[in-house]
């Protein structure tokens, strides 16, 4: 605990049996409550390595629900077990378990509600490995969207990110996409609910087995983004209605 708050790490898993032991080993246990696994109908022994790791927590889907589907699952499980702070952490080992402490205590002070581990801030993504036509479309999708939800966000598509209870339960995450474009349609639930989200700058790695979708995948995704940084847009001017964007406060 940190603060007296339950901390719990969700690792949305899609054949990460060659990542998980190390990924699981970098978690800081001093500060971590509980790790929560969730795997969606993998190909490789994800399972039978979580098990042997002594993580208690594994769901597992018995269709593949998506990349979105899989943190519904994990988020839901989180606050079942009375989760106060949530750090959702790709198990692939592209994001490293050590800023943990720090989206941690970020949050525990009670200064933000969400916190991303940013690869644009310090160049991380570049030194890291990421292609740079991916890297180019980050720059220009993140250049709009924060036209468009007058944000100043330096990416809006790490996979790394840290969440209050508060925040889980205001949002209506479980209304979203069960694809990819999940993770920006929560950010523009976030902003619409009025949370400040603070970001750090995070290195990350690219290699043969780190998760990356296809060129088809990352042009829908792309399509995505806007469509939702639009319906952020509208209904913020009072021209549209989106039920996933209502929220509890």
């Amino acid at each position: 605990m940190v603060k007296n708050k339950k901390v719990i790490v969700v690792l949305p898993a899609y054949n990460a049996s060659k990542t998980l032991e190390k990924t699981y080993n970098e978690i800081d246990f001093s500060i971590v409550d509980d790790v929560i696994l969730v795997d969606d109908l993998s190909n490789d022994n994800t399972i039978e390595v979580g098990k042997k790791l002594g993580i208690k927590h594994i769901v597992e889907h018995k269709q593949n629900k998506g990349y979105g589907g899989n943190q519904k699952s994990c988020y839901n499980k989180a606050l079942e077990l009375g989760a106060d702070i949530v750090i959702m952490l790709h198990p692939d080992y592209q994001y490293t378990p050590k800023l943990i402490p720090a989206m941690t205590n970020l949050l525990a002070s009670g200064l933000y509600h969400v916190v991303l581990g940013s690869r644009i801030l310090g160049k991380g993504a570049l030194k890291g490995g990421m292609p740079l036509i991916k890297y180019i479309a980050n720059r220009g999708l993140t250049f709009i969207q924060n036209i468009l939800m007058n944000a100043k966000l330096s990416e809006y598509h790490t996979g790394y990110r840290a969440f209050t209870r508060e925040v889980l339960e205001a949002v209506n995450y479980n209304a979203n996409s069960d694809n990819f474009v999940f993770d920006n349609q929560m950010l523009a639930q976030i902003c619409y609910a009025g949370y400040e989200i603070a970001e750090i700058t995070c290195p990350t790695k690219y290699f043969d087995d780190a998760s990356s979708i296809s060129l088809k995948s990352s042009s829908i995704y792309g399509i995505g983004v806007l469509r939702t940084s639009v319906q952020f847009r509208l209904q913020k001017w009072g021209i549209a209605k989106y039920n996933y964007l209502k929220y509890n406060k």
